[in-house]
């Protein structure tokens, strides 16, 4: 298998009316979780991580254990740089062969967003690498989750197509009600909001925060224009939650055999977004 452009990925849940579940993963057993349970499914998917996962490994590293991995596999993947935070980000990872990038600076002034995303179109587009931007800012519900800042930003929809036609970008991270982390009560989504955005911006419509998400809203979602789904909190917590069992338990003392254990309970979770997105099937 080899890493496609996520806008393949996108455009074709688009037109199909599901949607591309996006996982975090930060080393090769949680990457292989991802892809085992994806290519039992026959579903497209998407590994993604970035700033807080290199500081466990850098993006030279994540790309080689990705590639390495993806010899395995005969489903449609793509390896995706999430909420990069930094031109010289982005270029590591696609120098490491990544085939999709984020620059998220939706908590900065629009002119200097739409800027920095020009200038990774100009790095990306030669190489084929899907660029994927975000207008309005996806805050964070938690004092766990390393993505967003303390506050959001509703996306505006004037602002969004603006920010589509001016960038370049393929794919475009919005919000609508939706946060990173774990929701203490369930989100109020602006599904007004999104279905104006969906009407005004030709381009697959990312949620960033999917863990949580109730069905009804979900499905919703996917047939206004979300078309990629982020899942980071619930496969981590799960884990977390793992490792602190068995270690006050006196369990698994042996650390290999806690990692394998815990990386388990990651496939579970995997399954349950690929068919609640849709993508059972689809590759």
């Amino acid at each position: 298998m080899k890493y496609l452009p996520m806008s393949n990925l996108l455009q074709r849940a688009l037109a199909g009316g599901y949607a591309v579940p996006s996982f975090c993963v930060w080393n090769a057993e949680s990457m292989l979780s991802v892809l085992n349970v994806a290519a039992d499914c026959r579903a497209p998917v998407i590994l993604m991580n970035g700033p807080g996962e290199f500081g466990l490994l850098a993006p030279r590293e994540m790309g080689a254990i990705a590639h390495a991995l993806a010899a395995r596999f005969e489903i449609p993947a793509a390896l995706h740089l999430d909420h990069g935070d930094s031109i010289e980000q982005v270029q590591a990872c696609l120098d490491a062969g990544y085939s999709s990038v984020m620059l998220d600076y939706s908590s900065r002034p629009f002119a200097e967003n739409t800027e920095a995303l020009r200038r990774v179109a100009a790095l990306a587009r030669p190489r084929g690498v899907t660029i994927e931007g975000e207008i309005g800012h996806v805050g964070t519900v938690d004092g766990v989750s390393k993505e967003g800042g303390r506050d959001s930003t509703l996306t505006r929809v004037d602002e969004a197509a603006a920010y589509a036609a001016a960038t370049g970008v393929d794919a475009l991270a919005i919000s609508f009600g939706n946060a990173h982390g774990n929701y203490t009560r369930l989100p109020q989504f602006d599904f007004e909001r999104l279905a104006q955005i969906h009407a005004a911006v030709p381009l697959p419509l990312v949620l960033h925060g999917g863990s949580g998400t109730p069905d009804a809203d979900l499905r919703r979602a996917i047939g206004l224009g979300i078309a990629k789904v982020n899942v980071a909190t619930e496969s981590i917590t799960a884990v977390r939650e793992s490792l602190r069992r068995q270690w006050e338990a006196g369990r698994n003392l042996w650390t290999p055999m806690a990692m394998a254990e815990a990386a388990r309970q990651m496939g579970p979770i995997v399954e349950k977004w690929i068919r609640r997105t849709g993508a059972a099937g689809q590759a």
